[in-house]
């Protein structure tokens, strides 16, 4: 198999149980699936069924208690929490519902620190060009607080692109906005991707957002859904 044929992402009766407080909850089951190179991929289904828990799986954000992951042919189940945190630096981009901005640092900064820490340069320079890519350029100095939730969204995406990760994350990502700032939002995210080329795997409850997947996959009770399907509307 070449490098272009392996799967990006590749699980194997992946499963996730934590501890609560009435015992072991079971949250994914027997999660069996391959990503290809350059999908865009979106994970739908009800409230609790598993959808963000295994994003987090795929991204090493959680340690699956079952199974076999693996990203770009290393195994995620073999790395500690340093090894997990430099493979997302370096191959990954992760843009959550709520932003998880640095409320101290400007719009420049926030989008700088992940290629300041993977030792670019020309972190600033790059930086600038990707606020400019989101129609940020004229806020770069803002803080957080000074922007919208719209602008804050547009920041996260410019920082989650701006190492060029060939994976992409994305919960929720037009969860806390409005109906016009998460259009555009979208029409980003989708942009964005298709100038970087980086695999997309989405959570969502959009229907709308979901139709724009090549594929989607729906959990239910911490399972894959049988049959996996096309553009079947979230829940």
């Amino acid at each position: 198999m070449t490098e272009t044929d392996r799967p990006v992402l590749h699980l194997k009766d992946a499963s996730l149980t934590l501890n609560g407080n009435t015992g072991p909850v079971r949250i994914l089951q027997d999660i069996s699936l391959d990503v290809s190179r350059g999908e865009t991929l979106g994970l739908i289904g009800p409230s609790g069924s598993g959808k963000s828990s295994l994003l987090m799986l795929m991204g090493g954000l959680e340690l699956a208690t079952g199974g076999h992951i693996s990203a770009l042919g290393q195994d995620l189940t073999a790395m500690d929490e340093d090894a997990l945190a430099r493979f997302r630096r370096n191959h990954m981009g992760v843009v959550f519902q709520s932003f998880h901005l640095i409320p101290t640092m400007t719009a420049l900064e926030n989008v700088a620190t992940p290629l300041e820490l993977a030792g670019r340069r020309d972190a600033f320079e790059v930086a600038q060009a990707e606020l400019e890519a989101v129609g940020l350029g004229h806020r770069a100095g803002h803080f957080p607080a000074q922007l919208s939730g719209g602008e804050q969204q547009r920041v996260a995406l410019a920082r989650a692109l701006a190492p060029r990760p060939e994976i992409l994350l994305a919960d929720e990502p037009t969860g806390n906005l409005d109906e016009a700032n998460g259009a555009a939002v979208m029409d980003l995210l989708f942009g964005l991707r298709d100038r970087s080329g980086a695999t997309l795997i989405m959570v969502t409850h959009a229907p709308e957002l979901a139709s724009r997947c090549d594929r989607v996959i729906r959990l239910r009770d911490g399972q894959l859904a049988e049959p996996e399907v096309a553009t079947e509307a979230a829940e």
